[in-house]
């Protein structure tokens, strides 16, 4: 039995929702697991826009979780999305599940229809293929007939579809509740242990 800590992939494209994939950073590595990211081109264009991040390194992504003496004690690898060679992209390379968050219907499309032309595409097809959890919170709205079939397809092969769709029954008072709503699903789903008060007590 492998006595690794936890480790979890996480790639961001170009739909909107910086604010879901900088929160389930934040609180996957808070944990204490190694997360390994990737971002693609119209990710990094989207991280600019919504959370002002120019490059993606990171002290540039969480700069909130540097400790007080400059160190960033948190295991968060930043892979090229140019890089198919990178270790993400080997089903040998072992993690506890990937989630793509937020996913554009581009990105949802180029992993059902098996492109790995780009690291997350490609990492992602390598989760498929090895039986490992697949996450994917697209974004975009209204659907359309491709990305209901992609869906499908992807369903199918053994990836989790988690719209990035809210729940009003908590009575969220503030967008992070909001966000978080969404978040604790996605965690729930990577089976990571987090204090939000998303679940339903009814």
């Amino acid at each position: 039995m492998s006595d690794r800590p936890k480790r979890y992939v996480v790639g961001i494209s170009g739909a909107s929702g910086a604010a879901y994939a900088l929160r389930t950073l934040e609180l996957i590595l808070q944990t204490g697991a190694e997360v390994h990211l990737v971002v693609s081109e119209y990710g990094q264009r989207l991280l600019f826009e919504e959370a002002g991040i120019k490059k993606i390194t990171p002290e540039n992504v969480l700069p909130e979780l540097i400790g007080r003496d400059g160190s960033y004690a948190y295991k968060l690898i930043c892979h090229p999305n140019k890089d198919v060679g990178a270790v993400i992209a080997s089903g040998s390379f072992l993690h506890d599940g990937m989630v793509v968050i937020p996913c554009s219907s581009t990105s949802l499309g180029a992993i059902a229809s098996g492109a790995g032309s780009n690291l997350l595409t490609r990492a992602a097809m390598v989760t498929l293929k090895e039986r490992r959890k697949l996450i994917i919170c697209h974004r975009e709205s209204p659907l359309n007939l491709i990305d209901i079939e992609n869906m499908r397809t992807l369903t199918l092969a053994g990836a989790t579809i988690c719209p990035t769709n809210p729940g009003f029954y908590l009575h969220p008072q503030t967008v992070g509740d909001i966000v978080d709503f969404t978040v604790g699903k996605v965690l729930d789903l990577l089976d990571v242990q987090h204090s939000l008060e998303t679940r339903w007590q009814g």
